[in-house]
């Protein structure tokens, strides 16, 4: 398999595995190098919107949110606009691979020491560790009308 070929299959995956870190006193997390290599120098951290987690982007990535909300109409359309927007941080991680997580971020998601950080697809979560357990033992992937359109 030539390289391309390789980038693009390795592109089609997306992010994948489950990492548990910790939250240091300064709120610097070490962001797993697998997961930076996908995401560049440079990436977004914005406010989960199914549940309280942070969705981590690639800058390429948010620009696609981006895109998503920036005609959306109305009184709600700009509520949900800034929501999305106020509640985004680039982030550039350090030399050790650590981000800073602005303190607003943490609050919202509830990241006070234990992490898990989680591949999701075209993008990265971080949860608060109990928080992510809860969550992976309430979900139920056989209850999931979408299961019955995938082959696996």
């Amino acid at each position: 398999m030539n390289e391309a070929a390789f980038e693009e299959e390795f592109d089609l995956c997306g992010m994948t595995g489950t990492y548990t870190h910790n939250v240091d006193e300064k709120g610097r997390i070490n962001f797993p190098a697998k997961l930076r290599d996908q995401l560049g120098d440079t990436f977004w951290i914005a406010r989960g919107t199914s549940d309280k987690f942070l969705s981590v982007y690639s800058v390429e990535g948010w620009k696609d949110v981006l895109r998503q909300i920036k005609d959306l109409r109305g009184a709600q359309g700009e509520k949900l606009r800034r929501w999305i927007c106020s509640g985004a941080a680039e982030v550039t991680p350090d030399k050790q691979g650590r981000i800073l997580i602005p303190q607003a971020l943490r609050r919202y998601a509830g990241l006070e020491r234990d992490v898990v950080i989680a591949g999701a697809g075209r993008k990265a979560e971080i949860w608060d560790y109990n928080r992510w357990i809860e969550s992976d033992e309430d979900f139920d992937p056989t209850a999931s009308e979408q299961l019955d359109n995938l082959i696996l």
